[in-house]
């Protein structure tokens, strides 16, 4: 099957089956007449497998050490159950953060809801930053210079 349809039955554009053709993470045959990649179910089956593998937040260069591991005939659960638990507190942390950023904005709006639109003066740029109050949290001073 060409790109085109590959990309049909596995719910994908194109261009996403050539971008992971291009990572290596599948490897199409070329046809010898007219140059045209052809893909058959095996690469289907791993286009669909990319796909779960993303929906659980595995990275390209993740999935290509996936798949790597088993090509070899070697089992990557481990490697999978050991990132995913890594990753974790991580996601949780910034679920945290975001959590407080939705709060922080919510209250800018509602502080902003009578506020006048201002036009900078030289002295002002935006009138509803300026009068929001700066962060009491030292930590969120901190995570903010590390982003």
């Amino acid at each position: 099957m060409k790109v085109s349809e590959l990309a049909r039955l596995a719910g994908v554009t194109a261009e996403t089956v050539r971008h992971y053709t291009r990572e290596g993470l599948l490897h199409p045959e070329r046809h010898p007449e007219n140059g045209y990649q052809l893909f058959g179910q095996a690469d289907l089956d791993r286009l669909r497998f990319i796909q779960r593998a993303r929906t659980l937040g595995f990275g390209v260069a993740e999935i290509r050490n996936i798949l790597d591991h088993a090509d070899h005939g070697d089992s990557p659960c481990p490697m999978v159950r050991d990132l995913l638990a890594n990753r974790l507190p991580q996601i949780r942390e910034q679920i945290r953060e975001l959590e407080s950023l939705a709060s922080r904005m919510e209250q800018a709006l509602a502080a902003w809801d009578g506020m006048p639109d201002g036009t900078p003066d030289g002295h002002s740029i935006c009138r509803l930053i300026e009068n929001f109050p700066e962060p009491l949290d030292a930590d969120h001073e901190t995570n903010e210079e590390a982003r």
